[in-house]
């Protein structure tokens, strides 16, 4: 068993967090830039007063929301779960809010013990915008046809490379393929949402993938003419990034 200064056991503990995205540069630590990962370690650090071993269970890019985002933390310190979550709550920022802290297994990781992770998009589809969703949704003023966009993105499900529908960066090329496991494009008034689970996401997928789908909209692109898409395993035949104030992380599934 491991231990630590505090003499008690090793402790592996699920914190549960909601955020507003819009003025942090994503959620891991960037020079320059607050992120939600410095704001979160500032506040666990005034309670516990060491550095943690922490684990996030995803990387959100500037801008992007979490309804539910989750991080494991190491720690030997004594503190109960109810005790860190009502301490956390009163050091973080209004932006940042803790749902739930519990214990969890020793080889728990929040991020390699995900099964899928379900994000969703939404999109203000109006002539007229919504002040109160400036940064929350992408307004887009042109006709959308919800159920047209709900048959083309069902070519999304299955497990796919989606080299198409990624934005290549430094990191070195990996194994591309994901399984969609559902997409669902919703109407509620003038708010349009898309909802996709996966087991896993390439970088800004989820964003290329609302693109293309407003590309099949404007006549762009056929809608049978996604899965063409995903089997060229080329970025320049898919849609643009879609801004990222209408991304959230909705749900972390273990």
């Amino acid at each position: 068993m491991q231990s630590d200064i505090y003499g008690s056991n090793l402790r592996n503990l699920l914190i549960t967090i909601s955020y507003d995205g819009k003025n942090f540069h994503g959620w891991q630590i960037q020079h320059n830039a607050i992120t939600v990962q410095e704001v979160f370690q500032n506040a666990l650090e005034k309670i516990i007063g060491d550095k943690p071993d922490l684990k996030g269970c995803s990387r959100t890019d500037s801008g992007v929301h979490a309804n539910m985002y989750c991080i494991s933390i190491k720690t030997a310190h004594p503190i109960e779960p109810n005790r860190l979550k009502a301490a956390l709550n009163r050091w973080l920022p209004k932006s940042v809010v803790v749902l739930d802290c519990r214990e969890v297994p020793l080889d728990f990781h929040a991020r390699y013990s995900c099964v899928s992770k379900e994000y969703i998009y939404k999109i203000w589809n109006s002539e007229v915008r919504n002040p109160f969703l400036d940064g929350y949704a992408l307004h887009y003023r042109y006709k959308i046809d919800e159920n047209l966009l709900h048959r083309a993105s069902q070519a999304y499900v299955g497990y796919h490379d989606f080299s198409s529908f990624c934005t290549l960066d430094r990191r070195e090329k990996g194994d591309m393929r994901r399984n969609v496991k559902s997409f669902s494009v919703i109407r509620n008034g003038d708010l349009v949402t898309m909802k996709v689970e996966a087991d896993g996401f390439l970088y800004n997928m989820v964003r290329i993938m609302v693109g293309t789908l407003l590309r099949v909209q404007q006549g762009k692109i056929s809608p049978d003419g996604i899965l063409d898409i995903i089997e060229k395993k080329d970025r320049s035949f898919s849609g643009p990034t879609a801004q990222a104030c209408g991304l959230y992380l909705n749900r972390v599934i273990y």
